[in-house]
């Protein structure tokens, strides 16, 4: 019975929608489009009235009744249904949907269940819908996957049946806010001396690997750096799914990888991206992750005069990045000996800044470590800075800092021929 009036009350919803759709479509457009929230609900409301036949439809109709329906039918033409409470929460990174009867967000770096906003699988399906439809994508049975960027910036992955049990799942990474490496320090992810130091490095053009978990803010932290290329420099971003947000800058190219269509055909990967890119001039050139062989195109730019490259890696370590890109290169079709590879990668990459998550949701810069060369257990690094942790606040807050350990990095030859002042406790 339950079902059954679910499925009445969309059917009602449903109609109301087509009768504003053609009741707008009457209207001169520039009525049409000057038309706010409020307006909207009024000329809803003037509908559900002059049709109270499809109210009496439902069990109980009434005013309560009435006032759902218009709040549901704006929201959901206006923008993501009852999503759009959690994508504008400043406080909310992750929102996690398990099927239309569970539900979790990431707040302030700690997972909590909140309450299913969905009645049921078809609804969730419809919000699903609008989700990916703003983008021009869609899933269904012989495409149930679906990766997507939605135009407020947040990044959303969808997963349904028959290849997920749970019913349709969504996954959503917020646009977080626009950080600097002010509130960086602020947020105790890394030190003073950390942020002058790593500001140093992108001007001089240190070539960067950018290295953590899943979520720790590696793609966060490529934008805050970009913050520090003189901007005359020409920008270009190489991304699967666009993330980065490069604020204020007039000379950026992005380009977006592409998936193939239903009949496996028209794909561009990330390779053919990378390659492009270095025909087009860049002053910097940014890999938003690198997943394939384009890591050998990456190395070997670096090689080629590129300097000041900066790519995302996912790994546990600073050495466990290298070792990665290592065997992303092996990927690329080449006949290469690792050994050769580990060399190419020793002396292109300068510096591995590494992201860690900790047990009180912070995340943090674990470790700054150069790249001295290779060894017979695979590369050879130095930290320059490393996080300590100092134990937990009475609140549950880990403290700690991120400090220089002394070492002098090998690639002051950089900060010289860019003209960059080197901060004088490096060398001290």
């Amino acid at each position: 019975m339950e079902s059954e009036t679910s499925g009445t009350y969309e059917r009602v919803k449903a109609r109301l929608k087509m009768r504003l759709v053609d009741a707008l479509d009457r209207l001169p457009e520039g009525n049409r489009r000057a038309m706010n929230r409020d307006e909207l609900a009024a000329t809803l409301r003037q509908l559900i009235a002059s049709s109270p036949e499809e109210l009496r439809q439902l069990n109980g109709a009434g005013a309560g009744e009435a006032d759902r329906l218009v709040h549901e039918v704006i929201e959901e033409m206006l923008g993501f249904g009852p999503l759009d409470r959690f994508l504008n929460d400043p406080t909310i990174t992750e929102i996690m949907i398990n099927g239309p009867g569970e539900m979790f967000v990431e707040r302030d770096g700690r997972l909590e269940r909140v309450e299913s906003i969905f009645r049921d699988a078809a609804h969730l399906m419809a919000v699903i819908e609008r989700l990916l439809g703003s983008v021009g994508l869609a899933v269904n049975e012989s495409e149930p996957l679906c990766d997507a960027s939605l135009p407020n910036g947040s990044r959303v992955n969808v997963i349904i049946p028959p290849l997920v049990l749970n019913g349709p799942v969504v996954t959503i990474r917020t646009k977080s806010r626009t950080w600097t490496m002010d509130d960086y320090i602020k947020a105790g992810a890394l030190s003073p001396d950390a942020a002058a130091f790593l500001r140093a490095c992108v001007r001089a053009k240190v070539n960067l690997v950018v290295s953590g978990g899943t979520s720790t803010g590696k793609t966060t932290l490529v934008s805050i750096f970009s913050n520090d290329i003189p901007p005359e420099e020409r920008i270009i971003t190489i991304e699967n799914v666009a993330e980065m947000e490069l604020r204020g800058r007039d000379h950026w190219i992005r380009l977006v990888a592409k998936s193939p269509n239903l009949e496996g055909r028209g794909e561009i990967p990330l390779r053919t991206l990378v390659k492009n890119a270095l025909r087009m001039r860049p002053d910097r050139l940014i890999l938003g992750e690198a997943r394939g062989g384009e890591a050998l195109d990456v190395v070997q730019a670096m090689h080629s005069g590129h300097d000041g490259v900066m790519t995302v890696l996912h790994a546990n370590t600073p050495s466990a990045a290298l070792e990665r890109l290592e065997t992303l290169m092996l990927m690329s079709g080449l006949d290469l000996p690792p050994q050769a590879c580990r060399v190419q990668i020793a002396s292109a990459v300068d510096l591995v800044v590494h992201l860690g998550r900790y047990a009180d949701g912070s995340r943090r810069i674990a470790a700054i470590a150069q790249v001295l060369g290779t060894s017979q257990e695979g590369f050879a690094l130095e930290e320059l800075f490393l996080f300590e942790p100092q134990g937990f606040t009475p609140e549950g807050r880990l403290r700690g800092s991120c400090r220089y350990t002394g070492a002098k990095p090998k690639f002051l030859s950089k900060f010289h021929l860019a003209n960059v002042e080197i901060p004088s406790w490096v060398t001290t």
